[in-house]
């Protein structure tokens, strides 16, 4: 492409980037504007932007720290651009619904979208066609953009840890650095696709054969104002003295400790109950039966006897499911009953209490008056009945 339609899409004017390529900060650049060159000026834009000058640029260029134009040709940057309000009247798609979309991808209202963007929300009109309501379609693409997310930069980030910095120190030009990229890049790209697929097909059947046992076990509200809500087991589960470990230990110790507690959580718990999130040390899990989530909490706490030891919650009540997560008023009373428990406790309300079996004893502790909540709630320590064998 010419100069004028270059600075276009790099979002600057000819002249800068003709001054661009003169400092060697687009070595890219070879007598046109291809789409490595103009996509190695838009990082160079991006990073100017934070601050850095075309000194530091260039000098991170000559050292091979950035991006070889090469490396972002592969994913399309410099592609041609399109209106957002052209691609809603091809697609038949309402305005706002590009809006939401773009908004999700990081895309400023008005900003043009590449030709990716314009294939994904023509995934999405063609979804509307099949009869999902929008607001599934929204929610679902809301949890695709976090989760895609999540692995893209875990893609990035240790590929850059193992394989980009140990070149760097080994002394390795910025041109040999560059190929080595490319050619790993090139390598690996095929793979993630089908890896991806597989394991959403492998996910996908699981949580179908859970949902349709969950239509006998799990109470949903029969009123269409109330989509969404559900009758859930809530759990909350973190490491007493964690903050004290780290310090004490180091980062590095502490880690292990927190990848050793939550690997023993997910693999462990009782059928149909799945770990929603997870926050450092601190995890979140639902399921359908408040007695099998209290009797797995407590034999998690007997097999965890070392320091730092686990502290639990359970709760039983109504949450609204929404973009993958649980929210409201029953999630947040579980969420501070966790916060009452200490080193080793598993601590219960009264409706996990009333909704469980004979096999479990519990303790009256208090009624606690729980931050942000008018009325006082009972709290018990959960154990496991010695005569009934669990």
């Amino acid at each position: 492409m010419n100069a004028e339609k270059a600075a276009a899409a790099v979002g600057t004017g000819p002249e800068t980037l003709s001054d661009w390529v003169s400092q060697g900060v687009v070595p890219e650049y070879a007598g046109e504007w291809t789409r490595a060159a103009v996509g190695k000026a838009r990082l160079v834009k991006r990073i100017l932007a934070r601050g850095y000058t075309l000194e530091q640029v260039r000098e991170a260029t000559d050292q091979g720290r950035l991006l070889s134009g090469q490396l972002v040709e592969l994913f399309g940057v410099g592609d041609e651009s399109y209106p957002q309000a052209q691609v809603a009247a091809e697609l038949g798609l309402d305005p706002s619904v590009v809006d939401r979309v773009a908004a999700m991808l990081g895309i400023g209202q008005g900003e043009e979208l590449g030709e990716p963007d314009r294939h994904l929300l023509r995934y999405i009109a063609k979804a509307m066609e099949v009869g999902l309501p929008l607001d599934a379609i929204l929610q679902l693409t809301r949890v695709y953009v976090r989760a895609i997310s999540q692995v893209a930069d875990a893609e990035v980030r240790l590929v850059h840890l193992y394989v980009h910095e140990p070149l760097m120190r080994s002394g390795a030009s910025a041109e040999a650095l560059g190929q080595e990229m490319l050619t790993l890049t090139e390598d690996l790209l095929p793979l993630a696709a089908p890896l991806l697929e597989q394991l959403h097909w492998r996910m996908l059947s699981h949580f179908i054969e859970q949902d349709v046992v969950g239509h006998m076990e799990t109470e949903i509200a029969r009123d269409d104002a109330d989509v969404g809500l559900m009758l859930v087991a809530i759990a909350f589960a973190d490491l007493a003295g964690y903050t004290q470990l780290t310090e004490r230990e180091g980062d590095l110790h502490a880690l292990e400790v927190v990848g050793r507690f939550l690997h023993e959580v997910s693999t462990t718990l009782p059928e149909h109950a799945r770990v929603i999130k997870t926050i450092g040390d601190e995890v979140m899990i639902i399921g359908p039966d408040p007695g099998a989530l209290t009797a797995w909490a407590v034999a998690l706490r007997e097999r965890l006897a070392d320091e730092p030891r686990p502290r639990i919650a359970v709760h039983y009540g109504y949450a609204r499911y929404r973009d993958g997560d649980y929210y409201g008023r029953e999630v947040n009373l579980a969420a501070r009953v966790s916060a009452e428990s200490g080193a080793g406790e598993v601590l219960v309300t009264r409706a996990v209490v009333e909704a469980s079996g004979p096999d479990l004893r519990f303790e009256p502790i208090a009624d606690v008056q729980l931050r942000g909540f008018k009325d006082s709630t009972e709290i018990f320590l959960a154990s496991v009945d010695p005569e009934s064998g669990g």
